[in-house]
């Protein structure tokens, strides 16, 4: 009877082993990948060429290649990798100490503007406080707002009155007067227009003037205003 080898079957395991319970690995967020490039930097305390760090940071810090330019030109315009061109080459590099003085500096700035905005709280707190004194809710002060309410509703009463009495404002009849003059000579002028143009239309076309009145909705009567 044929027995299959021992060595073939250890062999042989692996390949059975179930691999959907392996996730694929989560990549780099960018701030990651900003840190990663730091490590390089702190923890070799090197000068590197962007050539260099395009075969360190993936090997060691798992950064993708496409991405290593990216993330150090933002780190160069954060001001936290220093570079230089020398030749036709540029240089990059980063010191702990540089970065721990960086840090130091933003911290102070962090400090000076918490300082700021509490003095700016405090003194708008003080105006808000001064702001109060004399508006205490007291008797007289809301009969003075009492009183208040009724003179403008009093106020808003006697505008509708004036209003109802506008048409008898020598003024305002002027007004209307010289606004009707206005209108009068427009609708002349436009009536003038009309019959120009019907007149025309008789000429050039032969119609009768009832028929161009009825296609063009003129009625019987349409005249001049006296």
């Amino acid at each position: 009877m044929y027995h299959t080898p021992t060595a073939y079957i250890t062999l042989s395991l692996p390949a059975c082993k179930n691999t959907s319970k392996y996730s694929k690995k989560r990549g780099l967020s960018a701030e990651e990948k900003r840190v990663k490039m730091m490590e390089i930097f702190f923890e070799t305390k090197d000068v590197f060429q962007l050539k260099d760090l395009e075969k360190i940071a993936p090997k060691e810090k798992g950064i993708t290649p496409m991405s290593v330019k990216d993330v150090l030109q933002s780190l160069v315009d954060d001001a936290m990798v220093d570079s230089e061109r020398i030749g036709t080459s540029n240089y990059f590099w980063a010191f702990p100490s540089k970065a721990l003085h960086a840090r130091k500096r933003k911290l102070e700035t962090l400090e000076s503007q918490l300082t700021d905005a509490k003095q700016k709280k405090k003194s708008l707190a003080k105006s808000v406080e001064e702001a109060k004194c004399g508006r205490e809710d007291t008797e007289e002060r809301s009969k003075l707002a009492e009183e208040l309410a009724q003179l403008r509703k009093q106020r808003d009463q006697l505008s509708v009155e004036m209003d109802k009495y506008k048409e008898c404002d020598p003024d305002v009849v002027e007004e209307i007067r010289k606004s009707n003059k206005v209108a009068k000579e427009a609708v002349n002028r436009w009536t003038d227009n009309i019959f120009s143009v019907k007149s025309w239309a008789k000429k050039k076309f032969g119609f009768e003037e009832g028929k161009i009145d009825k296609t063009f909705g003129i009625p019987e009567d349409f005249d001049y205003i006296d």
